[in-house]
């Protein structure tokens, strides 16, 4: 199989209140992926901040994809869920054709035949409560990588919280890795049966996830630090 490179964020709770030169932290993350040679970016929910963004905002987020030339999967979090009025309904988005919206026309899935790679994860569609790892497909492809948006069930003392999974369900999907959104410090996540990771906000962590899978080796995991925007 190909070697494949992943980087892997999320949260970057893009508004228009915050914008700046570096454009948030959207700008340090694609360079850092360009940098890092990656074939594909993950962005694992709340990449926008709400649904109220401005259509500009969205424009210059969409310019900024485009001119990345590489493959994004975006997957729709609590703050920017699908449904009537979602970010994600913005022609700009949707006219880019490197950028893939997990839950919007591509579905849950995404194949890249070259890596023999199937992505999955389940937008929130609306927000309500959901379990974002609940009723995985069958894998489509050789190799699988989850992404996934809330929160990892560590004990019955975060029961309360919305949005669950536990360590069994991170297990259960048999993927290479599992891509994690929603809180924002970077951490491992699960029990060590499947690679799973959160990468926290860019805002806090001043990292990204660096994913390499090479042949049938197990997924190599690690920091990097985001680079400077010229």
């Amino acid at each position: 199989m190909q070697d494949l490179t992943l980087v892997h964020s999320s949260d970057l709770h893009i508004d228009g209140g915050r914008v700046t030169e570096s454009f948030h932290p959207l700008c340090r993350v694609l360079e850092t992926a360009k940098r890092l040679e990656a074939d594909i970016l993950l962005l694992a929910g709340d990449v926008f901040d709400s649904n109220r963004t401005t259509p500009a905002v969205v424009d210059r987020v969409a310019r900024l994809l485009d001119d990345a030339r590489m493959p994004v999967v975006l997957l729709p979090g609590n703050h920017d869920c699908l449904g009537a009025g979602s970010v994600y309904e913005h022609q700009a988005l949707s006219d880019v054709a490197n950028v893939h919206v997990l839950g919007t026309d591509c579905g849950e899935s995404v194949i890249f035949p070259v890596f023999q790679l199937e992505i999955w994860g389940r937008a929130h569609s609306d927000y309500a409560d959901m379990f974002p790892l609940a009723r995985l497909p069958c894998a489509g492809a050789t190799r699988r990588v989850v992404m996934a948006h809330g929160h990892w069930l560590r004990t019955e003392s975060d029961r309360h919280r919305g949005w669950l999974f536990s360590s069994e369900d991170i297990a259960a999907t048999g993927a290479d890795y599992v891509a994690l959104g929603h809180w924002p410090q970077p951490c491992a996540a699960g029990d060590g049966r499947v690679p799973a990771f959160y990468s926290g906000s860019p805002d806090l962590a001043q990292t990204v996830n660096l994913v390499k899978l090479t042949g049938s080796a197990p997924a190599s995991v690690r920091r990097v630090p985001l680079w400077p925007v010229d």
